[in-house]
């Protein structure tokens, strides 16, 4: 039997009655939220959540402690997990668009989830738990940079090193560090604006990470894949460069 989904559509009501009876305005923001969703449950409602809490798109900044409590606490769990799974579908778009590899990695852990809830192999409780868990695990890449000492562009090249198990047994995290930096000085410096189009700038560039990762002795069994990875990176990268002068 196919679990109950909830269709979420539009509301005008500028105000909403939460379990006591008690008018709540249509106030903006995370305190305003669990009123909402509250009374949309216990009523029978059906309402747009995020633009009842005016927000135009999933934010995930609504995702602290105490809105992932509310959530996983909420009567109708079903609901919760939709609006868990929108939200976090809207955060993988907004802050790994430019990161391949997280990217990747993200879409197709919340692609699991859901497909193993759908397919009931897993319980509501357990992806409730696993989805907040992805929901933290966002909140803490904001500080990755600075655990790594590199720029934001840095550790997404970082990442596309570190994507191989075998570069990371066999060389040492400073090592996968210095040749992110070099990758990022060394695309930055010779990026044009038509590269990805021009075959003979993409030879160019191949080459030109592949010394790069021979000079670190990158491991030579994945070392294609890698500067495969690399150069994806780099376009996906282009329109945030193009502010600090790259001609991409």
């Amino acid at each position: 039997m196919t679990k109950p989904r909830h269709r979420l559509s539009a509301s005008s009501n500028s105000s909403t009655r939460d379990q006591a009876g008690t008018t709540t305005a249509g106030s903006k923001g995370p305190g305003r939220t669990w009123p909402i969703i509250s009374s949309a449950v216990v009523s029978g409602e059906v309402v747009d959540i995020f633009a009842a809490v005016g927000l135009d798109k999933p934010n995930i900044g609504l995702l602290d402690d105490d809105f992932l409590a509310q959530v996983n606490n909420l009567p109708e769990k079903n609901l919760a997990v939709e609006l868990l799974e929108r939200l976090l579908q809207g955060e993988i778009k907004s802050r790994f668009a430019s990161n391949v590899v997280q990217d990747r990695k993200f879409s197709d852990l919340l692609a699991d989830v859901i497909r193993r809830y759908q397919n009931r192999s897993i319980e509501t409780a357990q992806v409730m738990e696993e989805l907040i868990a992805m929901a933290k695990k966002f909140r803490e890449e904001a500080t990755r940079g600075d655990q790594l000492g590199l720029r934001e562009d840095e550790v997404k090249f970082y990442d596309a090193l570190a994507n191989n198990e075998s570069a990371v047994r066999e060389l040492q995290d400073e090592t996968l560090k210095k040749i992110a930096q070099e990758l990022t000085q060394s695309l930055r410096e010779n990026l044009t604006v038509d590269w990805s189009e021009r075959e003979s700038m993409r030879a160019k560039l191949r080459l030109m990470v592949k010394r790069i990762l021979k000079k670190y002795k990158y491991p030579p069994d994945q070392a294609d894949f890698a500067v495969q990875l690399v150069l994806e990176q780099a376009q996906a990268l282009g329109e945030e460069w193009m502010p600090l002068g790259v001609e991409v």
